[in-house]
């Protein structure tokens, strides 16, 4: 046994098992939250228990925006305890260490906590394994200097880092797929570029980016920005230097002044303790949970089910799921609808998520375009993806009343 499952044991159980059946859900974003209300309202039956190491949730969609000063912070900074007292569930501020999934045992930084069922929604870690081997020293250095913003801890650290930048070149890699939210790099790279225009600094934003960028990014940054945007495509990144500045790709070495250092992702570190990674053909870990498409419990355990950015492939014809806080959010009503049903001795009817983004391609004008994806079953079982864009010239807050609809499903006010 671990340490940390030693120390865990020792505190004892964290919450003592009343006479229902519980389910635990680990990780307070978009899909855990959902997966916490919804299990409210269709097994009142279950002790449902959101176990997060955070006392509030924090949004990542919108936050480019935020960041250059467009924008609020979304849904702000909103109370776990608030939320599961309107929807009458369990919150208990811990962070989860282990899972023992033959003793259906969860090993927190409070004590140990048992389940029936259990839900992980802990989203994705970083993995610069390509960029530094195993030397974990210089890849949480990378982290704190350069901090890629795909976790909200992160971005409060990249807002103040844009508001020091002085100019020169400031250097954003785009991370191999998949990864959360697919437009959001080059969004980014669009608004810090406006950001730094505004600011009338002299600066430029360089994209190294291992595939051929996104057509609505690269018509904006050829047309509008070839001035202060530079898109280097095909360039992999085979290493970095974070404290000498440099970046290598097979045919460039590249020097900056600061910039954001989006290394590949992965699913969260629970996932790989619990044994719960994907393996391709090779062999090798997939990097991903490996799950039943249409059910969402893990391959080899039907008592723990994937949900939000973690999961693996879902499809010969298109791989992943776009991972993103409305696929979260579908997952999580899935989930909680799968175990509602096997509380009570029968499956529901499969279910299948759909998606929705919003993109800004340029500022100054503002354009937006909608991503709309939607899922449905062929008759071999195959799950396929219909993919629409919409574009507006003219914005008018969609992307802001689609965010609020959304978080009036998972947060309630104190």
């Amino acid at each position: 046994m671990g340490a940390s499952r030693v120390a865990a044991a020792a505190l004892g159980d964290l919450l003592p098992r009343g006479r229902g059946r519980r389910v635990v859900i680990v990780g307070g974003g978009w899909g855990g939250l959902t997966a916490a209300r919804h299990l409210r309202d269709l097994a009142p039956e279950l002790e449902v228990v959101l176990v997060e190491k955070n006392a509030s949730f924090r949004s990542l969609p919108l936050s480019n925006k935020w960041l250059v000063g467009l924008a609020a912070e979304g849904a702000g900074r909103h109370a776990y305890a608030a939320s599961a007292r309107a929807w009458g569930y369990r919150f208990i501020q811990a962070e989860v260490t282990a899972v023992d999934r033959a003793q259906r045992r969860v090993f927190t930084s409070g004590g140990t906590l048992d389940y029936d069922w259990l839900v992980l929604a802990v989203g994705i870690r970083y993995d610069y394994e390509a960029w530094f081997g195993d030397d974990r020293r210089v890849a949480a250095e990378a982290q704190k200097l350069y901090p890629a913003g795909f976790v909200t801890g992160e971005l409060d650290l990249l807002k103040q880092k844009l508001a020091d930048f002085k100019g020169g070149d400031f250097v954003m890699t785009i991370p191999p797929g998949p990864y959360r939210c697919p437009p959001a790099p080059y969004e980014r790279a669009v608004m810090i570029a406006w950001l730094f225009k505004q600011r009338k600094i002299k600066a430029k934003v360089v994209v190294v980016d291992p595939g051929l960028g996104m057509q609505a990014f690269n018509r904006v940054f050829a047309d509008r920005y070839a001035d202060r945007i530079v898109h280097l495509t095909h360039a992999d990144v085979k290493s970095v230097d974070p404290f000498n500045k440099k970046i290598v790709t097979e045919f460039d070495e590249l020097r900056f002044d600061d910039g954001i250092l989006m290394a590949a992702q992965q699913a969260g570190d629970l996932v790989w303790q619990a044994g719960l990674v994907g393996r391709g053909g090779d062999g090798k870990p997939t990097g991903w949970g490996a799950l039943d498409p249409l059910r969402l419990h893990a391959v080899d355990d039907e008592r723990v089910f994937l949900i939000g950015d973690l999961i693996d492939r879902v499809s010969l014809l298109f791989g992943h799921y776009p991972k993103s806080g409305h696929l979260a959010n579908r997952l999580g009503r899935i989930a909680a609808r799968e175990i509602a049903g096997r509380a009570r001795g029968s499956l529901p009817e499969p279910g299948l998520p759909d998606s929705v983004c919003h993109v800004f391609p340029d500022v100054d004008p503002m354009e937006s375009v909608r991503i709309d994806a939607e899922y449905r079953l062929r008759g071999d079982g195959v799950i396929a993806q219909t993919v629409r864009q919409h574009y507006d010239p003219q914005p008018r807050g969609e992307d802001v009343a689609w965010a609020k609809s959304l978080y009036a499903d998972f947060l309630a006010g104190d």
